[in-house]
C-alpha cells in the first residue's frame, strides 16, 4: 500500500480518488483489507493484530509529497542569521535532498540550473519513502544490539493519581502490541547464541570427559553443555550456527556459571593461599631451627654446668664417708678398749665390796645374835602388858614404812606418766599404729593381682603442691574469737545447773534442750561412752549373760550393721553385667551370709566362681590371712546405717556355700518391694535414762551386744561418731560434753585423751553454725601442735561436709603424726601413684589430683574406684569422702574376722562414664588409659558376656566343637597376623581409639552411673523404687533385676529441675520428659540433677538439629526461612548471624531451603544425630495428645499409679496448728518437749488439730468434743475430764 501511495504521488494527475480505486483493485480481495461500502465514499480500513482501524484517503497525495520550495532553501543559504543557518546546516551542506529535522519539511541544494531543479524534484521523497527508510534503519539498529522496550501506559484520561482504568489499560497494551509480543515472545526463543560464543561463554560448565572441545565440533560441545545442565527442562534447540534457547534456560546457564567460577576461584585462592603459607612456614621453619640451635647450646652449658657441680659434691659425699668409716672404726677400737678397762675396775671394785659387805654381815650377825640372847634374858622377867606395848610400837614402824613406799611408787607413776607424749598415747589407746601407706596392705583383690606382680611404677605427689579446693571464707576478725568463750556458751544454752568445767559423775539430763525424747537418751548414753573413753569412768566387768537384772543394751541403731556384708554398704556400680570365669579367689574367705533374696545389683559374679583352697604359706609377704575361727567369736561392727534398718531380709536358701566373684560395679541396695506401699517398719528401740543416771534396757531385750562390758577404744570411738552421724541434733551436744571435760581437767592422761576425741571428731562431722565460733575459740587453746591441726581439720570439714562412716586406722596413724595421710592409687597403665589426703578429702579431690600429676587433659567421667576381696566400685569423682569407702572396707574385714589396720583395699582410677561428644582424639593419655582398662577386662572376664555373644555370632557352636583348641589357636593367630590392622601398619594411637569408641558404642550400660530413687510422681511404672542409669545413649530406668522400666533419649528430655516436696522430704529432682514427667527423690539426686543438666547444656550447644514451634511465611523476603510448625531444621554455625541476637541460619530439612530463623521460633534439640521419627512425631504433638497416648498405654498394660507414702507427721508439719506451750510444763522440767499433736495423747485437747478450725468457734468445739468421745469410747483411756467454754 505505502509503494502504491509513492507510485501515485510521482503522477501529475493522480489523486486520491484515483489511489483508492488501484487500492481496491489491488487490495480488494484482500483478508486484512476493507474497502469501501460504495464508490462514494473515501473511507478505507485494515485489519491490524490490535483491531480495525478505518482511514480517510483525502489529501494523502499531498500530504505524501510534503515538498519544501526551492526558494524557502534559497532564501535560508542567501540569510545572514547565524542561528538559522546553523539550524538548516545538515540542508545546505548536502547536495541531494534530506530530511531534515523535522520530518514535514523537505530541503533542496540550491542551484541556479532549471535541469538540476528538475533533476532534484524528481529525486524529492515522499513520507512514505523516509517512513521505509527510516524503518530500515531502525532493523539494522536491532539487528546489531539488544533492545529493551519501555511502553508507558496512561493509567486513566483524568490525569488523577491513584486511579486505575482497566479497560483503558488494555486497550494500550493490546494496540501497542504488548500482548501480541508477549505470546510471540513466549513461543519462541528469544535467546540466541552462536556456537562460539555459547561455548566461550560457558565453557566453564562443559566435562570434557564426556566431550573433548579439542577433538568434538563446538556444535556438539554446545549440546553436551545444554545436555548436562539442562537436561529435565523444557525445549531448546540448535540451528546451523545458533543455539536457541529461552529465558529460562539463559538463568540456570548464567547460575551454574556463576557457581562453577566461585568454585574456581575458590579453588586458585586455596592454591595460593597454600604457597603463601607454605613459604612463611619454611620461613618460620628456618627460624625456629636456629632458635633451637641456640637454646640447646645453652641448655647443653647449663647441664654441664649441673654436672660438674653434682660431680663435686658427689666427690665431697665420697670423702666424707671415707672419713666418717675411718673415724668409727676408731671409735669402735676406742669402745673395745674402754669396756676391757671398766670392766676390770668393775670387776676389782666388786670383790673389794664383796670383802666389806662378807665382813660386815659377820659382825652385823654376831651383834644380832647377842642382841637376841640379850633380849631372851629380859623376856623372862617382863609381864605381859610390857610385851602388848612393844608389839603396838614395832607395827606402827611398819605402817609408816608402807606409807612411805607407797607415796614414792604414786611419785614415781605420775612422773613416768608426765614422760609420755601424745604419740604414745595414741599408741596406747589404740594399740601400736605402724608407719604405713594406705593401700599397700595384704593380698591385692580378685581381677587385679598383676597390678602385685609385676614391679609398677611408683610416684609420689608433693604435699606442698597439693591444689585443695577453694577454701571457705577465712574470717580476718580472728581476734574477736575471744568473745566466744565456752563459759559463755554453756552459761547460755546449757540446761540446769550444768557447768563448763570437768566433773566425773554422771548427768541427769542433756546438756542442751532437745526436742525428741530419742535425743535426751542417745546423749545420757554418749556422756557414759565419753567418760569411758576419757577413763574418768572405770570399766564394767565382764558379766555372765543373764546374771544381771539390769542389763544395758547397744542401741538397736548402732548395731543395724553388725551382720551386714560388703554389698550391703557398697553403691549401685557393683553390678552383674561382667560375669567372670573361674578365678583364684580371695586369700580371705567370705562366710555364709544371711537369707537374702539375689539380684543384679548385689553380689556380683557370685554365680560362677568355686571356692578354693588357700595354700598355708603365700609367696606374698604382704598376704594377711585372717585368722580361723567361729564366726561368733568375731567381733562386729560397732556403726550403724539409717538405711539398713528399715530393710527387710530377703529369702534365700540356707548354709549355702559361699560363691565369692570379681566385678567392677557395685550391688544394688533395693530389695524387692513389698506390695502393701503403706507398711512402715518399726522404729528402733532406743534406751532409757534413770534419774540416777543408770541405763535401764530397751525393747527387745536380748537383742545386740550390751554395753556393760568392757569395750576397746575403738568401740567407744564408733560409738560416740556413730550417735553424730546418725542423728544430727546431737552433733553439738557431743562437742559440748568433749569441750566440758576438756576444760579444768588436772588428770593428764584424761585430759590428752579428750583432745584426741575431739581431733578424730573434727575430721568425721561439723558442728552447727550457732556453736561453730565457740568451738573455734576453744580449739587455739589446745596443747601442743593441736591447735593448728584440729583446726584445719574443722575447716575441711566445714567445706567437704558431714561423713558417712567412722574413722578408718590411717586416720589414727593421721591423728598420732598430725600428718596428712598417704594412699596409694593404682592407674590401669600399671602405675601407682601416692598422693596425701586427709578425714575429709573428696573423690573429686583425689581425681583432680590425679589428673594434674598425669598430664591428663580430658577428666571428666575418671572416677576413684574400690577394690576389696573380689568387690569393685566406683566413688565418683564428686562429693563422695574417700574415707569413708576405706573405712567400710575395714569393717568388711572386721566382719569377717580380720584386723582393720591389715584390710587389703585398693584404690583404683578408671574410666566411669563418656561424655556423648567424647573424641578419643583430644587426649591420648586419657584414651591410653582407657584402652589398657578395656584390655584388663577382657582379660579378666569383664566383658564375657559381651564376648561370648560375639564369638557365637561369628562361630556356630557345631563348627567350634568340630576343632581343637589347637587348630583354632593356630587359625586366630593367622587370622590376627593377615588382618588389616597388622597389614596395613595402622598407627597403634589410631587403634587404641577405634577400640575405646568400639566399646563405648557396643557397651554404654558399662560405662554408666548409677542413681537409686523413689518415684514420687509421674506416668506409672512397674517398679516405684528403681535404678536411673545415665550414659553417653541416653537415661534407662532399671529394676533390682536389671529389667529395663523406661528407656528415654536426651531428645525426648525437655527439662531437668532441682525441687522439695514438703518439709520433710529429702532432696528431688523433676525429670520432664516427652512421655510423661517424673519427679524422682533419693540421696543422690542433685548428682543425678547436675550430670544431666550438663549433658543436656553439652548437647544443645554442639547440635545441629532444631524443631520449629510455630509456622512462618516469609517469601516476601529471601533473607528469611519459611517453614512450618513440627519442621526440622538443620542449624549451619558460621558467622553471619549471632544467636545472642536472636537469630541463627539454618536449612528446612524437608524443602532444602536456607535462611535466617529466629531463636524464639525453634527449640534446639539436645543431640548430635538426626532424631528419630518416634521423638518427632513425640515433639510435634500437644502436651494434651502426648498425656492421652500415655494414658492409654497405661490402661493397655494394666498399671495404675503408686502414691508415694506419707506419714501424718508429715501432714501435720503441714495442716496442724502450731503446739500450745505449757505454762507449768515448762516450770517443771526444762527438758520438757512441746506438744506432739500427730503422736498418741491420753489427753483431752482445747483446741481442734487442723489449723482452718481454728478460727470458727462452733465447729472448733465439736472437734473437741469428737476427740474426748474417741478416746473415751474407743480408745478406752482413763482420761480426766475439763471444762470447755
Amino acid at each position: 500500500m505505502m509503494a502504491l501511495i509513492d507510485e501515485e504521488s510521482n503522477f501529475p494527475k493522480g489523486t486520491d480518488a484515483t489511489l483508492l480505486q488501484k487500492m481496491n483493485q489491488v487490495h480488494g480481495k484482500g483478508v486484512i483489507y476493507i474497502p469501501p461500502k460504495n464508490n462514494y465514499e473515501t473511507q478505507f480500513g485494515i485489519k491490524h493484530f490490535a483491531g480495525e482501524v478505518f482511514y480517510d484517503s483525502k489529501g494523502f497525495l499531498e500530504k505524501n509529497r510534503d515538498a519544501l520550495s526551492s526558494d524557502l532553501i534559497q532564501l535560508v543559504e542567501t540569510s545572514t542569521n547565524k542561528l538559522l543557518k546553523q539550524a538548516f546546516h545538515d540542508v545546505l551542506s548536502s547536495s541531494t535532498i534530506k530530511s531534515s529535522v523535522n520530518p514535514k519539511m523537505i530541503i533542496t541544494s540550491a542551484s541556479s540550473s532549471l535541469r538540476q531543479a528538475s533533476d532534484g524534484k524528481k529525486r524529492v521523497p515522499t513520507l512514505t519513502g523516509q517512513f521505509r527508510q527510516s524503518l530500515d534503519s531502525l532493523m539494522k539498529t536491532l539487528t546489531v544490539c539488544q533492545p529493551y522496550f519501555i511502553r508507558c501506559i496512561k493509567p486513566n484520561d483524568f490525569k488523577r493519581p491513584m486511579l486505575f482504568d482497566r479497560e483503558l489499560c488494555m486497550r494500550q497494551l493490546r494496540y501497542s502490541g504488548m500482548m501480541e509480543t508477549i505470546r510471540i515472545r513466549k513461543a519462541g526463543y528469544p535467546v540466541r547464541y552462536t556456537f562460539e560464543e555459547f561455548l566461550i561463554r560457558y565453557r566453564v560448565l562443559l566435562r570434557t570427559s564426556l566431550c573433548d572441545p579439542k577433538k568434538e565440533s563446538k556444535q556438539k560441545c554446545c549440546e553436551s553443555i545444554c545436555e548436562s545442565v539442562l537436561s529435565g527442562e523444557g525445549d531448546w534447540k540448535t540451528g546451523k550456527t545458533k543455539i536457541f534457547l529461552k529465558d529460562i534456560h539463559d538463568t540456570m546457564l548464567e547460575l551454574e556459571r556463576m557457581k562453577e567460577l566461585n568454585e574456581k576461584a575458590l579453588l586458585i585462592q586455596k592454591v595460593l593461599r597454600g604457597f603463601k603459607y607454605r613459604r612463611e612456614y619454611l620461613r618460620k621453619k628456618a627460624a625456629a631451627l636456629v632458635i633451637q640451635k641456640h637454646w640447646r647450646g645453652h641448655k647443653g652449658r647449663k647441664l654441664y654446668k649441673v654436672v660438674q657441680h653434682g660431680f663435686a659434691r658427689l666427690q665431697a659425699q665420697v670423702r666424707s664417708r671415707q672419713l666418717h668409716f675411718l673415724y668409727k672404726k676408731k671409735r669402735e677400737a676406742a669402745v673395745v678398749l674402754q669396756a676391757r678397762v671398766r670392766g676390770y675396775l668393775a670387776k676389782k671394785e666388786w670383790k673389794r665390796k664383796r670383802d666389806a659387805v662378807i665382813l660386815l654381815q659377820a659382825h652385823t650377825r654376831g651383834g644380832l645374835a647377842r642382841k637376841a640372847v640379850r633380849k631372851m634374858k629380859t623376856d623372862m622377867y617382863l609381864s605381859a602388858k610390857e610385851k602388848e606395848e612393844e608389839r603396838q610400837v614395832i607395827l606402827g614402824r611398819q605402817k609408816h614404812l608402807e606409807e612411805v613406799l607407797r607415796r614414792k611408787k604414786e611419785m614415781e607413776a605420775k612422773a613416768q606418766t608426765e614422760a609420755i607424749t601424745d604419740q604414745d598415747m595414741v599408741d596406747s589407746i589404740f594399740d601400736f599404729l605402724p608407719v604405713m601407706v594406705g593401700g599397700q596392705e595384704g593380698q591385692a583383690p580378685v581381677g587385679f593381682e598383676k597390678f602385685e606382680l609385676k614391679k609398677t611404677i611408683t610416684e609420689e605427689i608433693d604435699i606442698d603442691d597439693v591444689p585443695m579446693e577453694e577454701d571457705l571464707p577465712r574470717g580476718d576478725d580472728d581476734d574477736d574469737l575471744d568473745e566466744y568463750s565456752f563459759s559463755k556458751f554453756a552459761s547460755m544454752y546449757f540446761q540446769g545447773a550444768a557447768t563448763h568445767t570437768h566433773i566425773r559423775q554422771r548427768l541427769r539430763q542433756p546438756l542442751l534442750y532437745h526436742e525428741d525424747e530419742g535425743d535426751v537418751l542417745a546423749s545420757m548414753t554418749v556422756w557414759w561412752i565419753i567418760l569411758r573413753f576419757l577413763g574418768d569412768l572405770p570399766e564394767p566387768k565382764k558379766q555372765v549373760r543373764g546374771s544381771s537384772t539390769q542389763e544395758r543394751f547397744m542401741p538397736q541403731e548402732l548395731i543395724s550393721r553388725k551382720d551386714r556384708r560388703l554389698s550391703h554398704m557398697v553403691g549401685l556400680d557393683q553390678r552383674v553385667l561382667r560375669n567372670k570365669n573361674q578365678r583364684k579367689p580371695s586369700t580371705v574367705p567370705e562366710e555364709p551370709g544371711q537369707n537374702r533374696k539375689g539380684s543384679m545389683f548385689t553380689d556380683l559374679l557370685a554365680r560362677n566362681r568355686k571356692p578354693s583352697a588357700v595354700p598355708a604359706e603365700a609367696a606374698n609377704p604382704k598376704v594377711y590371712t585372717v585368722p580361723e575361727g567361729s564366726p561368733r567369736t568375731r567381733k562386729g561392727s560397732t556403726f550403724t546405717d539409717l538405711l539398713t534398718r528399715n530393710r527387710k531380709a530377703s529369702p534365700a536358701t540356707e548354709n549355702a556355700p559361699p560363691k565369692p566373684t570379681s566385678s567392677f560395679r557395685k550391688p544394688s541396695i533395693i530389695m524387692e518391694e513389698s506390695d502393701d506401699l503403706t507398711e512402715v517398719s518399726k522404729p528402733p528401740t532406743l534406751q532409757s535414762v534413770k534419774e540416777d543416771g543408770d541405763l535401764v534396757e530397751g525393747e527387745g531385750e536380748g537383742e545386740g551386744p550390751t554395753l556393760d562390758r568392757p569395750l576397746t577404744s575403738l568401740e567407744k570411738l564408733h560409738i560416740i561418731v556413730g550417735y553424730a552421724i546418725v542423728r544430727r541434733d546431737l552433733r553439738d551436744e557431743i562437742y559440748c560434753q568433749i569441750c566440758k571435760q576438756l576444760q579444768d581437767n588436772n588428770n593428764r592422761n584424761s585430759y590428752f585423751r579428750g583432745w584426741i576425741l575431739l581431733s578424730l571428731c573434727l575430721g568425721v562431722f561439723p558442728p552447727s553454725d550457732r556453736f561453730i565460733r565457740y568451738l573455734q575459740s576453744f580449739i587455739r587453746f589446745a596443747p601442743g601442735g593441736y591447735a593448728p591441726y584440729c583446726a584445719e581439720r574443722l575447716r575441711r570439714t566445714m567445706l567437704n561436709g558431714v561423713r558417712g562412716e567412722p574413722p578408718a586406722w590411717l586416720e589414727l596413724q593421721a591423728t598420732k603424726t598430725k600428718k596428712p595421710m598417704i594412699v596409694s592409687v593404682n592407674l590401669m597403665d600399671g602405675r601407682s601413684i601416692n598422693l596425701p589426703v586427709d578425714s575429709s578429702s573428696t573423690s573429686r579431690e583425689i581425681c583432680q589430683l590425679l589428673s594434674n600429676k598425669i598430664k591428663l587433659k580430658d577428666t571428666f567421667g575418671f572416677s576413684v574406684y574400690v577394690a576389696l576381696y573380689e568387690k569393685v566400685w566406683a566413688l565418683g569423682s564428686g562429693r563422695e569422702h574417700v574415707m569413708d569407702a576405706i573405712s567400710q572396707c575395714e569393717q568388711e574385714v572386721k566382719r569377717r574376722g580380720g584386723q582393720e589396720q591389715h584390710a587389703p583395699w585398693r584404690l583404683f582410677f578408671r574410666k566411669e562414664v563418656f561424655t556423648p561428644w567424647h573424641d578419643c582424639k583430644e587426649d591420648k593419655i586419657s584414651t591410653e588409659l582407657i584402652y589398657k582398662q578395656i584390655i584388663h577386662g577382657l582379660k579378666f572376664g569383664e566383658y564375657q558376656k559381651h564376648v561370648k555373644e560375639a564369638v557365637q555370632e561369628c562361630i556356630n557352636s557345631s563348627l567350634l566343637e568340630a576343632k581343637s583348641e589347637a587348630k583354632w589357636v593356630q587359625m586366630v593367630s593367622s587370622a590376627h597376623a593377615q588382618g588389616p590392622y597388622v597389614s596395613s601398619r595402622q598407627k597403634a594411637d589410631s587403634v587404641k581409639a577405634e577400640m575405646v569408641d568400639y566399646a563405648r558404642e557396643k557397651w554404654p550400660m558399662f560405662f554408666s552411673r548409677f542413681f537409686e530413687v523413689f518415684k514420687l510422681s509421674g506416668p506409672a511404672l512397674p517398679k516405684s523404687k528403681f535404678i536411673v542409669a545415665i550414659n553417653w545413649t541416653g537415661i534407662t530406668f532399671l529394676d533390682e533385676r536389671e529389667k529395663r522400666l523406661l528407656e528415654l533419649s536426651f531428645p525426648e528430655v525437655t527439662g531437668v529441675h532441682s525441687v522439695r516436696e514438703g518439709k520433710a522430704s529429702s532432696q528431688a529432682v523433676s525429670l520432664l520428659t516427652l512421655k510423661g514427667d517424673f519427679t524422682l527423690s533419693g540421696g543422690t539426686a542433685e548428682d543425678m540433677s547436675e550430670l544431666l543438666t550438663m549433658f543436656l547444656s553439652g548437647l544443645t550447644s554442639r547440635s545441629q538439629y532444631a524443631v520449629t514451634l510455630k509456622e512462618a511465611d516469609t517469601q516476601d523476603d529471601p533473607l528469611l526461612l519459611s517453614f512450618k510448625k513440627g519442621e526440622l531444621i538443620i542449624i549451619i554455625k558460621d558467622d553471619e548471624f549471632a544467636q545472642e541476637r536472636g537469630w541463627i541460619k539454618g536449612q528446612n530439612e524437608s524443602t532444602k531451603h536456607t535462611g535466617a530463623v529466629p531463636t524464639e521460633a525453634i527449640i534446639i534439640l539436645p543431640t548430635l544425630s538426626k532424631p528419630t521419627n518416634q521423638v518427632m512425631s513425640l515433639i510435634n504433638l500437644s502436651p494434651n495428645q502426648r498425656k492421652n497416648i500415655i494414658q492409654a498405654n497405661q490402661k493397655e498394660t494394666g498399671t495404675m499409679e503408686r502414691l508415694a507414702p506419707a506419714t501424718l507427721k508429715e501432714f501435720s508439719l503441714e495442716y496442724f496448728r502450731q503446739p500450745t506451750k505449757d505454762v507449768k510444763r515448762q516450770v517443771m522440767s526444762r527438758n520438757a518437749a512441746p506438744e506432739r499433736l500427730w503422736a498418741n495423747s491420753k489427753e483431752p485437747i482445747r483446741q481442734p488439730l487442723l489449723q482452718k478450725l481454728v478460727g470458727n468457734p462452733e465447729l472448733s468445739h465439736k472437734a473437741c468434743l469428737a476427740f474426748t468421745d474417741i478416746l473415751h469410747t474407743y480408745m478406752k483411756s482413763s482420761i480426766s475430764y475439763y471444762v470447755f467454754f
